[in-house]
């Protein structure tokens, strides 16, 4: 790694000096700039992040049922919260990416971003050790968990509840365009509550326009 203010921002992050810089570097490295690039690191960090999270959460709620548990888990684990962990770190700004993936804009997508925040989570971990992606992933994730006093309920569930408490029929989703390269795809959903309201969004993954969708519909509904 020959970027002094990387290197800088990775010690700074994660407070770990590397040892293998390389392998950070590989970490932020998208598959059009380099082909060693951050995708197995991703797959590893992922299960990292998931075994961190999830015995945080056992120990935070020690009465908790596992449904309740994995529905934490998955909302804290999501793609989304990932890449606002990963913006709010500043990892945009150190990403390797070439010419066609800065054109498409995926410094900026959803999808990038959080794979990369595991990526970085799968390197620390080969590098330092358990221990140290441990103490790194509860300091970035703390305010998400800290005073969260119920699971967080997903937009889609919420909505459908809303509407079997109403007397209404399910929630209809509908793809409504996809458009984009392959590596940052861009979908539009609508969904809707016959005779009730519909509802539009657009996100890098048709699960996050579909939540989105979800949750401005539910926003309609609760202001009524």
């Amino acid at each position: 790694m020959n970027d002094p203010d990387r290197l800088e921002w990775i010690r700074a992050v994660t407070g770990w000096d590397p040892e293998n810089r390389m392998l950070f570097l590989q970490a932020l490295t998208h598959g059009s700039a380099s082909a060693d690039h951050y995708e197995r690191l991703e797959f590893l960090g992922d299960r990292v992040l998931g075994l961190v999270i999830g015995a945080w959460l056992y120990q935070l709620h020690p009465q908790e049922p596992e449904g309740k548990l994995s529905a934490r888990l998955n909302q804290l684990v999501s793609r989304e919260v990932c890449a606002e962990i990963a913006r709010e770190i500043g990892l945009q700004a150190h990403m390797v990416l070439g010419k066609q993936a800065r054109d498409d804009g995926a410094r900026d997508s959803v999808n990038v971003l959080g794979d990369m925040l595991e990526s970085l989570i799968g390197a620390l971990y080969l590098d330092a050790g358990l221990a140290k992606a441990d103490t790194f992933i509860r300091s970035i994730w703390d305010s998400r968990l800290d005073g969260v006093g119920h699971a967080p309920k997903h937009p889609k569930s919420a909505l459908q509840e809303w509407a079997a408490s109403h007397k209404r029929k399910p929630p209809e989703y509908a793809l409504v365009e996809k458009s984009g390269p392959a590596h940052a795809p861009h979908f539009t959903v609508s969904v809707s509550i016959r005779n009730v309201g519909e509802a539009r969004a657009s996100g890098s993954s048709k699960q996050e326009a579909e939540k989105e969708a979800a949750r401005l519909l539910l926003e309609q509904l609760n202001d009524r």
